[in-house]
């Protein structure tokens, strides 16, 4: 549907930015009834929020006309942002939204030349746009004059709230008149949003254009499962298999974020990294870096992320797992934004299914679960995008078809085929070798024998079921001792090392014999027919906890000595059996 009525000089302003429909959360904030009240928002990110409350409040400050009829002075507008990514693009916004009204528009960021700031202020102007602690800042050095306000915008509040500036907005709010109106926006109104507007809002019009049953509708969710040592690997493999002309990673920590980008940059990707740890200067280099299509890649912590708008994100990868649905949500809504389509991939380890169905449960997502891309699966994604390249199917000139001529002497179609594929190839970071940890285990082996493998796995484990968890069953026969380098001293539990074991060795608990747990180090057994398989699946470095095997199949004889040794100076995990209770 067109755009409702609006101020001219504002429409002008989205015909020529190409806008023909408003997204939900424009249409509704210019419907008759939100005209001149306070506003209660919660729509999801990247809705185009900041054009929607850029016209929700044009009528209150230009009453009317075309051009601000009054000379800028103390500012009309104020718009409060969580962080510096998000103020600069609400001011880059705002700017060409009311580029015809002759605005001025005044930035007051973190990291940013104060002075700068303050001669603007200083000045005159019409809106500011801000982070709430340096808003405050020059608020209290009497630079930043708020009695002649008309309007205040809470952009992203719950974010603001999580950061821990609650008081900040308490202080701007109640510099401000009675008769303002207030506008909130917040991705989800959680408790803390709603005491916010009922303590700050006068009769607020509640809106919400988040539509619980079809969550994220341009976004398509993918749960990728993932051994815990191959997460590196099968980021490099998502990346590789979608191709995004822009994609974003998020990591929970910095040092997360400083090893994974090292990696992608040794493996070709062009990447930058975004934390806190960063200057002003270093961001702002790094996000335009990105903008140019100089990087490709942004691994990021989600603080450092919040508000930032890449274009062309068709691709978000969880890294590591949100803390919580709503940063699951915040993350994701970096793509798919403003009707364009988007992925969301979460990598899940073996070891956390759960809390992934809960995550994404909470959210109200609806995933697509599967291992990661292969190499295989990524080098057929390449040949079908090589065949839609446009040095393939772009028209050739003169130039090229002299030098086609050239090349196909002494040469035949099928040489030349093959070398303009290893020419495209070799400009593309290779793929990793991994695999779906639900799946059979990487093995030297055929795939007949990789079945043949499975097939006793499952009958193992059905035949089974009834043996307790640790106890050496009667028909295991010969096994192989393994130790790995935790002990007592190291609190080596059962309760960790038994799915340590099976992840690392690709092997179920009913693989495991004896687990004998000395002062430094643990040794346990695997049955012999799934030694080599073990030892072969096991991480050759990158883990704190090691795996090396410590001898050969150990006779029913030596097996009573560890156990005599076991009594002496060590911990068994072996049940001991209970008597029998006489009838």
């Amino acid at each position: 549907m067109p755009f409702p009525a609006t101020n001219p000089a504002l429409a002008r302003a989205l015909a020529a930015k190409g806008y023909e429909d408003p997204t939900p959360v424009q249409a509704a904030v210019l419907q008759p009834d939100a005209e001149s009240r306070d506003l209660l928002v919660s729509a999801q990110t990247g809705s185009g929020k900041t054009v929607a409350y850029g016209l929700a409040f044009a009528d209150t400050l230009l009453k009317g006309a075309e051009r601000f009829t009054q000379q800028a002075g103390a500012p009309l507008a104020l718009i409060i942002a969580p962080t510096r990514e998000l103020a600069m693009q609400v001011h880059r916004e705002l700017a060409w939204l009311y580029a015809e009204t002759g605005a001025r528009i005044v930035s007051c960021i973190g990291g940013m030349d104060p002075r700068t700031e303050a001669n603007g202020l200083i000045g005159g102007c019409h809106i500011v746009v801000g982070t709430p602690g340096r808003l405050c800042d020059h608020l209290q050095r009497g630079r930043l004059k708020l009695d002649n306000l008309s309007v205040i915008v809470l952009d992203e509040a719950d974010e603001m709230l999580d950061l821990g500036f609650r008081e900040e907005l308490e202080m701007l709010l109640g510099a401000t008149p009675a008769t303002r109106r207030t506008l909130l926006f917040s991705a989800t109104i959680a408790r803390e949003i709603a005491g916010l507007a009922k303590q700050f809002q006068h009769d607020a019009l509640r809106i919400d254009t988040v539509d619980s049953s079809r969550p994220h509708a341009d976004i398509e969710y993918r749960a990728v499962r993932v051994a815990p040592l191959d997460e590196e690997l099968a980021v490099v493999n998502v990346l590789r298999y979608f191709e995004a002309p822009t994609a974003m990673v998020f990591c929970s920590t910095r040092d997360q974020v400083r090893h994974l980008h090292a990696s992608l940059m040794e493996r070709g990707f062009t990447s930058v990294a975004l934390s806190g740890e960063l200057s002003q200067n270093e961001r702002t280099r790094a996000l335009q870096s990105m903008r140019d299509g100089q990087a490709r890649v942004c691994v990021a912590t989600d603080v450092a992320a919040r508000g930032i708008d890449l274009p062309d994100l068709g691709l978000v990868i969880h890294a590591s797992l949100p803390t919580n649905s709503d940063t699951l949500l915040h993350r994701s809504g970096r793509t798919g934004r403003a009707g364009r389509k988007g992925v969301c991939v979460i990598m899940v380890p073996s070891n956390r299914y759960r809390r992934a169905e809960q995550l994404l449960r909470g959210a109200g997502v609806d995933a697509s679960w599967s291992g990661p891309p292969s190499a295989d699966k990524v080098r057929e994604r390449d040949g079908e995008r090589m065949l839609l390249d446009l040095m393939l199917t772009g028209e050739a000139t003169p130039e090229d078809t002299v030098l086609a001529a050239k090349l196909l002497e002494g040469r035949t179609a099928e040489d030349l085929a093959a070398a303009l594929a290893r020419v495209y190839r070799a400009r593309l970071p290779a793929p990793e070798d991994v695999a779906d940890p639900m799946q059979a285990p990487r093995t030297a082996g055929s795939r007949s024998e990789q079945r043949d493998l499975r097939q006793r796995n499952e009958e193992r484990q059905s035949s089974r079921e009834a043996h307790p968890r640790f106890e050496r069953n009667d028909d295991r026969g010969a096994s192989v001792w393994f130790s790995m380098n935790v002990g007592r001293r190291q609190r080596a539990d059962p309760k960790w090392l038994v799915p340590l074991i099976c992840r690392q060795g690709n092997v179920t608990k009913q693989d495991i014999g004896n687990i004998r747990i000395f002062d430094t180090e643990t040794k346990f057994e695997i049955n012999q027919a799934l030694a080599e398989h073990f030892a072969a699946s096991l991480p050759k470095s990158g883990d704190d906890v090691r795996i090396t095997q410590a001898g050969m199949a150990a006779p029913r004889a030596a097996a009573k000595k560890v156990r005599k040794d076991n009594a002496k100076g060590s911990v068994s995990a072996v049940p001991k059996k209970r008597k029998q209770q006489k009838a």
